[in-house]
């Protein structure tokens, strides 16, 4: 049976505010728990003027206090930005906030220029190289197995989940290792999905948390009642997606109706390759596109993603895609 969750960034629009952006997650998070999702998962990002989730776990406990059942979690925190003492306290806090709600999804990638490092005081790439340790240490810290010089409380005995996300072999390879479960951020670094699963799946050695592997993939969807709305309301994504990669980062624009024809060849092709991870259209095209997605990687959970500018829009997108898919998620 596949599960649905939700990944959202706080995305901020143009001519919005961070109030705003807050808000509308809040609302969102509200609504994946009445629509029945499992988790609802926030990124970190920083020095980004689109993006607000940088104080992940502020954000967390936020939505923590306005939901009531569903698992919030990170996804991710990038390890190499902090210690791991810090997010075991961060974490252990979450944990006793909302008891049996809180997932700590974890990431590599440094992501970040020497202005940022400068400003983390981290030299985010040298970090980097200790994350299959800093993760272990952080387990230590939370599940307190281990004779430590040193204990986190809040922290010490939490009963967080935690995951590897991964865009990558390495990401497969030590979740495997370490016998957690595995996210694959396929909405918007595709390439090595595939590969990834098949190694995970492979090596996987059992451990005190996870019997067997469990895998949960990131898919761009959206849903609405015509096709030409759906792909419509998926070009403020396209566009900030766009932006990004092109080096001109800014908030979430709003949609522009045939946004791709405008664009040059290499753009396009950007935007197509992405599109591996996604599904956009009627609530039957949606279920057809997701049904063949959960084919082709055999994932346990989907992580919907998908800002939209209109932030009422991706809540209705967000229903019509849980309804159209009850048959995905019996099959």
């Amino acid at each position: 049976m596949t599960r649905f969750s939700v990944l959202d960034l706080v995305p901020v629009r143009e001519g919005g505010t961070l109030s705003e952006a807050f808000a509308a997650t809040t609302d969102l998070a509200r609504a994946a728990e009445a629509f029945g999702c499992d988790r609802f998962w926030v990124a970190e990002h920083h020095a980004m003027d689109g993006i607000a989730g940088g104080a992940t776990s502020v954000v967390l406990a936020h939505i923590g206090n306005a939901t009531r059942r569903i698992r919030i979690g990170s996804g991710g925190i990038m390890l190499p930005n902090h210690t791991p003492f810090q997010i075991a306290e961060q974490f252990g806090t979450l944990d006793a906030l909302f008891p049996g709600r809180i997932d700590l999804g974890l990431g590599r990638a440094p992501g970040a220029g020497p202005e940022l490092q400068r400003a983390l005081r981290k030299n985010l790439h040298q970090a980097a190289e200790y994350f299959p340790q800093d993760v272990v240490e952080l387990r230590a810290l939370l599940t307190g197995d281990y004779d430590l010089p040193i204990y986190a409380t809040p922290g010490r005995g939490a009963q967080v989940e935690l995951w590897m996300l991964g865009s990558s072999l390495f990401g497969a390879q030590l979740a495997a290792k370490l016998g957690l479960p595995y996210a694959f951020a396929a909405h918007f670094a595709p390439d090595q999905l595939d590969s990834a699963l098949a190694v995970y799946r492979r090596d996987f050695q059992p451990s005190d948390a996870l019997a067997k592997p469990h895998v949960m993939v990131a898919m761009n969807v959206f849903a609405a009642d015509t096709e030409a709305k759906a792909h419509l309301l998926a070009t403020s994504q396209q566009q900030s997606f766009v932006r990004l990669r092109t080096g001109t980062p800014g908030k979430l624009p709003p949609p522009i109706a045939h946004y791709t024809d405008t664009l040059p060849a290499n753009a396009q092709a950007m935007l197509a390759h992405i599109g591996q991870a996604a599904a956009v259209g009627t609530p039957a095209q949606v279920r057809t596109q997701i049904a063949a997605f959960v084919a082709r990687t055999g994932a346990d959970e989907i992580l919907l993603s998908g800002a939209t500018y209109d932030p009422e829009a991706r809540i209705r997108s967000l229903e019509l895609t849980l309804e159209a898919c009850e048959t995905v998620a019996a099959g």
